[in-house]
């Protein structure tokens, strides 16, 4: 039912998994953990041939808050669980869906443009805080992002930092529809049931035609905004803007 260290639940229905991240208390924020957790289960659920479709889910009431600000680094000597997540997204061949339960932040927006079919519940919404932070988007959003909404609209989304309605995510493309709070697993599970009917190996196939020509492109993309991260984090801007959330005060720029 879960995995060994319960920061990610997983449930199987049939040729569904629901895998949940379950830090509620932190709002599903990542840390390297978490980071290492998920892989872990993406990587299992695309191993096993019983699992044809997976949902990605948050435990409690937030979707996924990004980042955990008490850990903005690896531990010494520790490397950092982020790549090899996104990796494990990038090449995941299976359909991949999300229940957007709440508010998605930064990496809990990002990711879903690495799924495949986003259900919001009607009070989630989004949010692209990296501007914000004093840092860059991640997660080959600055490639992604203008993909899947426009150039003019992503680079809104991104330069105002704003929070987005469920029903303005479904317009711009970021999700697929929005559907009542308690109807979300139940919706996003009959679409699931609906594709784990069909020929497994076909789907498989078809998965990586929609994908695998933008894999260089995101790569290219990731290592731009690494090298990006990497020049922004410990500028002022970047500290003022930690400090400020810690001392839950606005920043001043």
């Amino acid at each position: 039912m879960s995995t060994a260290t319960d920061l990610v639940l997983t449930e199987q229905r049939e040729h569904v998994l629901l895998v949940t991240m379950n830090r509620p208390a932190q709002r599903n924020a990542f840390d390297n953990a978490m980071y290492r957790a998920m892989t872990a289960a993406l990587e299992e659920a695309r191993a096993d041939d019983s699992v044809r479709v997976v949902i990605v889910t948050g435990a409690g009431e937030t979707f996924c808050a990004g980042q955990d600000f008490a850990e903005m680094s690896a531990a010494a000597g520790t490397a950092h669980g982020f790549p090899a997540f996104l990796e494990a997204l990038i090449d995941f061949d299976k359909p991949l869906l999300a229940a957007v339960n709440g508010a998605g932040v930064g990496l809990g927006l990002t990711m879903l443009l690495h799924t495949d079919i986003a259900y919001m519940a009607d009070r989630a919404r989004l949010k692209a805080p990296f501007v914000t932070l004093g840092v860059v988007p991640e997660a080959a959003a600055s490639y992604l992002l203008p993909i899947v909404v426009g150039a003019q609209r992503a680079a809104e989304l991104l330069y105002t930092a704003r929070w987005l309605p469920a029903d303005e995510c479904v317009s711009l493309g970021l999700a697929y529809a929005v559907v009542p709070h308690a109807e979300l697993l139940t919706t996003t599970f009959a679409k699931a049931a609906e594709i784990a009917a069909n020929p497994p190996a076909a789907i498989r196939h078809t998965k990586r035609l929609l994908r695998t020509w933008r894999r260089d492109q995101i790569f290219a993309a990731r290592a731009r905004e690494d090298t990006a991260f990497t020049e922004r984090l410990g500028t002022p801007e970047n500290l003022e803007a930690i400090q400020a959330f810690f001392e839950r005060r606005a920043p001043r720029f």
